[in-house]
């Protein structure tokens, strides 16, 4: 090659990011790079390098053209866009000679990932897409997470699904599984928190008859019943040590071994995981395995809250109030512009849940009126206070 990785990106310090699915190309980069300041990091393709730079921002990056997940226009849109003090240009693997696309577009500012997935499809020419299945919302932050969820759908890439509680986090990994090639078989969703310690194996990995006390006959783990198909791990972050390294060997090998039994069995997943925690902290406080958080990390998608989601409110009660009328064999009821007003006031650190929940109780409060008021939508305390009309 006539150019070195430090040439090329002016960078002859610090640490470079080499993406490609080239491992043969990685590693030539790799030697030419290598100094005595110089250190690289390897990406195996584009989410694989969002992944890294989450944690280990370098100060160069070298993107392959030829990646063999996603676009390297549109990650290299996202880097730039992320992090713009980090040099990022193009190299072919697929030629003799290494070239270079230099781009004089220079963001002004960083921007969280999910707003670079929406710039990325405008640059592209697209235009605002449908929302997810089972899904409501048309603001640019909801936008971002549609984006991605269908940009990653296709792939068998491990997906970490995060944000606060009630917005939404199964609804997305749902949604991936429906739009991507394994959407004809099972989709198996696991509350790592919610089943007690002493249980979580043999719920996951299955058991055979006589393992443990109680175990009358053999049964198959969640993880076996989602063969083809997709796994949905939330609270993922609640697991025990213990069964982070359980998982990280399925996820490596891709290998089940049932509870009191030796035979080993290969299973075909896709694993989506969820968290309204910081998995990080939990690293750093070495209650979550930092090996298990990379391996779970590769493509994360951060849902917004509710409170920042202009405008969606007035689509999401109107949702609702439809569902409620249905059900309740009632004509559609509305909201007045003053209990969309209070609505749209409030901060709902409950989010999305807690808006349907409020919405419920507007809806039995107002009973036979055509239409919810503002005294109608109360919360907390405030409901004790509500007198019938």
């Amino acid at each position: 090659m006539a150019a070195t990785a430090q040439s090329i990106l002016g960078v002859s310090q610090g640490r470079i990011l080499i993406a490609s699915g080239n491992p043969e190309f990685r590693r030539q980069m790799a030697i030419l790079t290598a100094g005595p300041t110089a250190q690289t990091e390897e990406a195996v393709g584009g989410a694989h390098a969002l992944a890294k730079l989450v944690q280990f921002p370098c100060d160069g990056v070298l993107l392959d053209r030829h990646l063999p997940d996603l676009d390297s226009e549109e990650v290299a849109h996202i880097i730039r866009q992320r992090y713009p003090r980090i040099e990022v240009k193009f190299v072919d693997s697929r030629v003799a000679e290494t070239e270079v696309r230099e781009s004089n577009t220079e963001p002004d500012e960083s921007v969280p990932i999910e707003e670079l997935a929406s710039e990325a499809f405008k640059e592209a020419g697209a235009e605002r897409l449908d929302s997810l299945s089972g899904m409501i919302g048309r603001s640019e932050a909801i936008q971002s997470t549609y984006q991605l969820a269908k940009l990653v759908a296709g792939r068998d890439t491990t997906v970490l699904v995060t944000g606060e509680t009630g917005t939404g986090k199964e609804l997305v990994a749902q949604a991936i599984h429906e739009l991507s090639p394994r959407a004809k078989h099972a989709f198996v969703a696991v509350n790592c928190a919610a089943i007690p310690e002493a249980l979580l194996e043999a719920e996951l990995f299955g058991h055979v008859r006589g393992a443990f006390t109680g175990a009358a006959q053999s049964r198959l783990g969640r993880i076996h019943v989602a063969q083809g198909g997709t796994l949905f791990l939330d609270e993922v972050g609640d697991l025990p040590l213990s069964m982070q390294a359980k998982l990280l060997r399925f996820l490596q090998n891709g290998e089940v071994q049932r509870l009191g039994s030796s035979d080993v069995y290969r299973v075909d997943v896709r694993v989506i995981c969820a968290t309204n925690s910081s998995l990080l902290d939990q690293v750093q406080a070495k209650q979550f395995r930092q090996d298990l958080y990379y391996r779970l990390a590769i493509f994360p998608i951060d849902l917004p809250p509710l409170r920042e989601r202009d405008g969606d409110i007035a689509l999401l009660a109107e949702h609702f109030l439809r569902g409620f009328s249905q059900e309740a064999g009632f004509p559609v009821k509305s909201l007045t512009p003053a209990a969309l007003g209070a609505l749209e006031q409030r901060k709902w650190p409950g989010n999305v849940r807690e808006l349907q929940h409020v919405l419920e109780r507007a809806f039995i409060l107002s009973g036979n009126s055509r239409e919810i008021c503002a005294q109608h939508v109360q919360t907390g305390k405030e409901l004790r206070e509500v007198r019938e009309d």
